[in-house]
């Protein structure tokens, strides 16, 4: 199975049962580094951004199957923040401290170069090396987005984008370069590098904005797990209501490939 839909009743019950129905712990005994990319777009709680607490039970499933060395990357958005900041206010130092893990800030990593002219918006973009050398699992959580439609794994990888290059031009925000043209820009990023893995957390739900407003009532209460992207966030959209064929990100005849497959459209 490629897709699961769990109902959600603990992250440590209905993640691990999330992983299990996609055989995941098959593919990460076969790994040698992973990255955990949470959202922590800002220092908003949870459900605005990745809990603790979920990245946590991935940790734990995967230590249960691999020995694979695990970190976890992002790179924030907010304004006003760093990345280490805000890996202190939502607690994810003490989660790093607790299970011997590397934080690493997406925003100040060093950089690779990357090309392809079947990119619209960025037939050249800027990623940290650390995209091509790690197995990447997002951990997005359920929200509508007022640009992008819905906020979701795609869009998750946004925070791999380096504000030296990517920041000030349309507004403060440390991706703001994205926004001008929300939807192709999502599809390009993903086709340089995409999620080989993603684990949404859909326990709860944001049901109108991104950065807050109201909860999906009553909670969406599900974990979803999958290897193809497109699929998650489709998925995603449906449980918010969404028809995620008028979403142009969603609805594109893009083949996002993850499992490392992604590399082989972009040259140094």
């Amino acid at each position: 199975m490629h897709l699961s839909v769990i109902d959600f009743y603990s992250y440590h019950e209905s993640v691990t049962a999330a992983l299990d129905a996609v055989s995941a712990g098959e593919t990460f005994a076969k790994q040698k580094s992973i990255l955990l990319k949470p959202n922590l777009t800002n220092a908003s709680p949870h459900p605005v951004t990745t809990r603790a607490a979920c990245c946590e039970a991935v940790i734990e499933y995967i230590r249960s199957c691999s020995a694979a060395e695990v970190i976890i990357a992002e790179g924030c958005g907010d304004a006003s923040l760093e990345t280490d900041e805000i890996f202190d206010l939502l607690g994810y130092r003490d989660l790093a401290k607790r299970h011997k893990i590397i934080l690493i800030d997406l925003n100040t990593a060093p950089l690779r170069k990357l090309k392809n002219n079947n990119c619209s918006i960025f037939p050249e973009i800027y990623l940290p090396e650390i995209a091509f050398t790690h197995f990447i699992i997002s951990l997005p959580v359920l929200k509508a987005h007022s640009l992008s439609g819905i906020t979701g794994t795609l869009k998750n990888m946004l925070g791999f984008a380096p504000p030296k290059y990517y920041a000030g031009r349309f507004g403060g925000w440390k991706k703001s370069v994205f926004h001008k043209n929300m939807q192709q820009s999502i599809i390009d990023l993903n086709l340089y590098r995409c999620p080989d893995l993603s684990v949404m957390d859909a326990s709860v739900g944001l049901a109108d904005f991104h950065l807050g407003g109201r909860h999906c009532t009553p909670p969406v209460k599900k974990i979803i797990a999958g290897y193809n992207p497109l699929e998650m966030d489709r998925q995603a959209a449906n449980l918010l209501g969404l028809d995620w064929q008028q979403i142009p990100h969603l609805s594109a005849d893009f083949h996002f490939e993850p499992l490392q497959g992604s590399l082989q459209t972009a040259t140094k």
